[in-house]
């Protein structure tokens, strides 16, 4: 171990690590799913994909929420990596004004790590 590295830090280490894991195998898991489904085919530019090209067409979930993955895909859509990135930052933008106008924003809160402190609890 260096100078940084505490079995506290390596706990913390390998739980991230397994979490990583764990959403890399259910993304490829819906994604698979939902190339099967839906045309390769961008839904807001319309662009095409071939095979050479699919790891630029990206699964964006309606909802925003990543554990919502039904069999029939309805939470899915398939976007373009500039689309994908676009309606993000769509969504970011739309909190800012709502903040700055006092408004409630009304944004996702799907948060990946929500359950991070009862699975380190768990492994103890």
């Amino acid at each position: 171990m260096d100078k940084h590295t505490t079995p506290k830090n390596s706990r913390l280490d390998s739980i991230v690590a397994e979490a990583r894991r764990h959403n890399t195998e259910r993304e490829a898991s819906y994604r698979e799913q939902a190339l099967k489904l839906y045309p390769w085919i961008c839904v807001r530019c319309a662009r095409e994909f071939s095979s050479v090209r699919l790891r630029e067409l990206t699964v964006h979930h309606k909802d925003h929420n990543h554990d919502n993955n039904p069999p029939d895909g309805s939470n899915w859509e398939l976007l373009c990596l500039y689309c994908h990135e676009n309606e993000h930052a769509r969504i970011f933008d739309e909190s800012l004004r709502s903040r700055q106008n006092g408004e409630q924003a009304n944004v996702a809160t799907h948060n990946p790590f929500a359950n991070l402190q009862t699975m380190l609890k768990q492994k103890k």
